[in-house]
């Protein structure tokens, strides 16, 4: 068999999937994968770090309220409801979000970790964080998104030059301990104040130049009153925007990014998006998410990744809702269909690159998902196979893979030697010169120092033999009459 080197880079517009929040639970990739077909560009997990609060490391909302009463809007509570960051100062790295990033990269991904963060740390507490995250790859940080709002505990305990300062602090913390993680500043509002420029991009001036990444939060439609009250015609805890008016906004935030950097231009990224279902409908939703996602690519250029919010939410904000009854079940809603078209149109792809042909054993290289080196092996199709499979021999057992055939992804563990392909031919018959493509993201999730120099970027990985594959295009048995 032939064999070809293989690159995978990044898409014209990558995208992420939000995996939990202070709506709904963390799904396991397996499950998401088996539910959509293709790995995301990076995968955003959203926590909270207030170390110096009473009843840290609680979740905020089983802690009492400060002044006692009843919650009734989502950041009533002493600080963020998001899962609390179980690292930091005399924290443990066993806990989360440790687990759930190992996950997310061992099949195929990248990480965002959304962090909201008490600007009165110490700086020994941001360095331990930042050597906690420094084994993650080409992790993206979010710190204090949504900075220029005032609903998040740091918001209301400092004022917005406090804010952007310290992003400014915990960035360069980063650069000199982990300068392979980037940064998100997600700031930003889509329409001009008396003086033509975004709210509060004064005060976070020295921030937009800092950042590695710009980001906003943009909802197409929101219910903020969730879970508090109903959204109904007429209310005020909930809003709608049209798509041409969002795509115009985005160049607008864009501008003014450019204009406080000194031109100097950075990725700028969609940090949460959605329509809510409470506001639009389901078929509502799935159809203005549809259109946007088709316009955006030609119509708002300078987004260079979005990140739907999210694949399971106990509102409307899912791919699927989460069962009120068992938060290990979701019930997929008419969006998630939309999403799957979405998620192979050519813009929203990965770049693949064939190189020469190569011999076994074959070395591998991981440095993320917008920049990896794997393998291609082309396959001649007689006609649409009844069983097709792939088996790793030998030591290749142990390999950690990504394969994917016909614009289908499989995981392979370690330790699982074959792998059935045939989903790939359910949606329709292949073509009959295709090839399976391979990539090996590190078994464990996080990369290894021992491997030297440049560790921070790069796993690298040594498959031996080619495997073997099983394609058949009869049943084993014909029917009896």
């Amino acid at each position: 068999m032939t064999v070809k080197t293989l690159h995978m880079g990044a898409a014209k517009v990558a995208l992420d999937l939000g995996d939990g929040s202070e709506r709904g639970e963390y799904v396991g990739q397996d499950y998401i994968l088996k539910t959509l077909g293709r790995p995301h560009r990076a995968v955003n997990l959203m926590y909270c770090y207030y170390p110096l609060d009473q009843g840290w490391p609680a979740r905020a909302s089983t802690l009492p309220l400060p002044g006692g009463g009843k919650a009734g809007f989502a950041w009533d509570y002493a600080y963020d409801d998001y899962f609390p960051y179980q690292g930091g100062a005399g924290g443990d790295i066993a806990g989360e979000p440790f687990g759930q990033m190992r996950d997310v990269r061992r099949h195929g991904q990248d990480v965002i970790l959304t962090l909201t963060v008490d600007c009165a740390v110490p700086d020994s507490h941001l360095i331990q964080i930042a050597e906690e995250l420094r084994p993650f790859g080409r992790l993206m940080l979010r710190i204090n998104h949504e900075a220029t709002g005032n609903w998040f505990a740091f918001n209301k305990r400092y004022t917005y030059q406090q804010v952007a300062d310290f992003y400014v602090r915990f960035h360069n913390i980063l650069k000199t301990r982990a300068p392979h993680i980037r940064t998100i500043l997600c700031i930003g509002e889509d329409h001009p104040d008396e003086n033509g420029k975004m709210a509060y991009e004064d005060e976070f001036a020295e921030a937009i130049a800092a950042a590695d990444i710009w980001s906003t939060d943009t909802y197409l439609a929101l219910h903020w009153g969730w879970p508090y009250d109903i959204a109904e015609p007429g209310g005020t805890s909930h809003k709608r925007s049209g798509n041409g008016e969002t795509l115009s906004g985005f160049l607008y935030e864009y501008s003014r990014f450019l204009a406080r950097s000194g031109a100097q231009d950075r990725p700028f990224v969609i940090s949460e998006f959605n329509a809510d279902g409470d506001v639009t409908g389901a078929a509502g939703q799935a159809a203005q998410l549809a259109d946007l996602y088709r316009r955006l690519p030609e119509e708002a250029p300078c987004i260079t990744g979005i990140t739907f919010y999210q694949f399971r939410d106990r509102g409307r904000l899912g791919l699927e809702i989460e069962d009120p009854g068992n938060p290990d079940i979701g019930h997929a809603q008419p969006v998630l269909e939309e999403y799957k078209k979405i998620l192979n149109m050519p813009p929203y792809l990965p770049a693949m690159t064939e190189g020469a042909e190569t011999a076994f054993p074959a070395k591998l290289r991981w440095g993320g998902s917008e920049d990896a080196d794997g393998l291609s092996f082309p396959l001649t199709l007689e006609n649409d196979p009844v069983f097709c499979e792939v088996t790793f021999p030998g030591e290749d057992e142990r390999l950690n893979l990504m394969l994917e055939l016909n614009g289908r992804w499989f995981y392979k563990k370690s330790g699982v030697k074959t792998i059935d392909l045939m989903p790939a031919f359910f949606n329709g018959g292949a073509p009959r010169e295709t090839a399976l493509r391979l990539f090996a993201p590190p078994p464990d999730g996080v990369n290894d120092p021992a491997q030297g120099d440049g560790w921070e970027m790069n796993y690298f990985t040594e498959i031996k033999t080619v495997p073997v594959f099983r394609i058949r295009y009869t049943p084993a048995a014909e029917p009896k009459e």
